[in-house]
């Protein structure tokens, strides 16, 4: 098959600015202030390059400070026994039990795909999401053409006579916002309760909808992420660790929710009940990463995001370091976007004491740790002394390893486990590890990277082949 590749030149359309999103939660605090005009609010996503700078200089400087200061070991020792009962806290959580029953009648579905040049996968995508379980007629597929210039239109246009529940969108060449501009673009025009979300590439089990729609029934739940698998994990080593890595990722996500953390959207496979969508105004057009971005927004506006090991949603995963690198990179950054947006609502305590603590613990770990990573490189070389960072350094790649084996584990709970899955299990965690050092080298390099250049919006695909099983 032919690897996937990285196209900066044709899948892209500029970003148009976002009018409204939060304009109640910008808004001065005072009594005094009715109402506000979101018009005359400044853009929350400008400066974004001297925010990154700010914090840049802040994490460079505190580390060197913390080779220079008497004080600096025993700072990061009880930093680490810190974050080491958090780990403990996180490790031995019990997942949410989940109600399988649906009481009372099944919510309308509204499925919708953004797509751009999907020739090699549209029609399997078609078939696989109109072939779904559930009630007759609670559920729609839209798939939002963003002005393909291959033969996507032609395929959908033949789609469209033979499945009822097919509708189609084409959008102009003059249309904006990417990703995010299709999804708002097709959103006044559907009728779910639910609105789902997914890749080109996705492939789901028949009774997807019948396994999350219960999940709604507890009020507070906004929206739900289910997990990410690697159709094409066979392919070669890249694959089968990103195969590992979201096992590691889903794992997370369901330990952080168990302790009233942060449970996080995912873009392909996710789940967002459409009064917490409309409260906010839809997707973001101003982030690179709009799955991120709402994940914030939504536990702002006091939603809870659940994640699910079953049922998945399969995809493929990119196939060479280079595709690999842009595609974490642009993650990367659109994850650290959401942090130099909202940093303000964070501190004020708007996601409450659990989240914010979380989400911080997040940011230290997988944001500041590999920026610090550089200078406390530098400066142990420099002194001829171990790395400052070393012991939470040690705990972070602990967390990652028990994590992914747990991860791991939990995919395989239908099976037999015994001797010969546990040494299956722990090769596939020693090489999900090796390849998940990629990160520390993505994140220092992103964030370096943000402080120094300006970026512009684009929406950049991944190219999907159709492979897979």
């Amino acid at each position: 098959m032919p690897a996937n590749s990285w196209p900066e030149d044709d899948y892209y359309k500029e970003l148009d600015q976002l009018n409204s999103l939060l304009s109640d939660q910008l808004a001065d605090e005072e009594e005094s202030v009715v109402e506000v005009d979101p018009m005359s609010l400044p853009s929350r996503f400008q400066g974004r390059r001297r925010k990154a700078a700010l914090v840049l200089t802040v994490v460079w400087s505190g580390t060197i400070a913390l080779h220079l200061a008497s004080w600096g070991s025993i700072f990061i020792l009880g930093l680490t026994t810190l974050l080491g009962f958090h780990a403990l806290v996180v490790v031995f959580a019990r997942p949410r039990r989940y109600s399988k029953e649906m009481q009372g009648d099944f919510p309308y579905v509204s499925v919708l795909v953004a797509a751009k040049n999907e020739e090699a996968v549209i029609s399997k995508l078609v078939k696989n999401l109109c072939s779904l379980e559930y009630p007759d007629g609670q559920y729609e597929v839209w798939i939002i053409d963003d002005n393909s210039t291959d033969n996507t239109p032609q395929l959908l246009a033949e789609l469209a006579q033979e499945y009822d529940q097919l509708k189609v969108l084409r959008r102009s060449p003059q249309a904006s916002g990417g990703k995010s501009g299709a999804l708002n673009q097709v959103l006044p025009l559907t009728k779910g309760d639910i609105v789902a979300v997914f890749d080109a590439d996705a492939q789901v089990v028949p009774d997807l909808l019948l396994q999350v729609a219960p999940l709604f029934q507890r009020q507070k739940v906004g929206a739900v992420q289910v997990r990410k698998a690697i159709s094409n994990a066979k392919e070669n080593v890249w694959t089968q660790g990103q195969m590992a890595e979201m096992a590691l990722d889903t794992w997370f996500q369901q330990q952080r929710v168990s302790i009233g953390g942060i449970g996080e959207l995912r873009g392909n496979g996710q789940f967002v009940r459409r009064t917490a969508l409309e409260s906010f105004g839809g997707w973001n057009e101003e982030t690179i990463t709009d799955d991120l971005d709402m994940t914030l927004r939504l536990h702002l506006d006091k939603w809870d995001i659940e994640c699910t090991f079953y049922p998945a949603v399969q995809e493929e995963g990119v196939t060479n370091a280079i595709a690999l690198w842009h595609q974490r990179s642009r993650w990367a950054e659109g994850g650290y976007q959401r942090y130099l947006d909202y940093w303000d609502l964070i501190l004020k305590n708007r996601l409450g004491v659990r989240k914010t603590w979380d989400m911080l613990i997040f940011m230290f770990t997988m944001y500041i740790l590999p920026t610090a990573a550089v200078p406390d490189i530098l400066m142990a070389v420099a002194r001829h002394r171990l790395p400052m960072l070393g012991p939470v350094t040690t705990l972070s790649v602990s967390m990652s390893v028990v994590g992914m084996f747990a991860g791991l584990k939990r995919i395989r709970q239908d099976k037999e486990f015994n001797i010969s899955t546990s040494f299956v299990l722990l090769l596939q965690t020693l090489r999900g590890s090796l390849y998940m050092l990629h990160w520390l080298v993505v994140m220092s390099a992103t964030t370096a990277r943000m402080s120094v250049r300006p970026k512009r919006l684009k929406w950049i695909k991944t190219v999907h082949s159709g492979s897979g099983d």
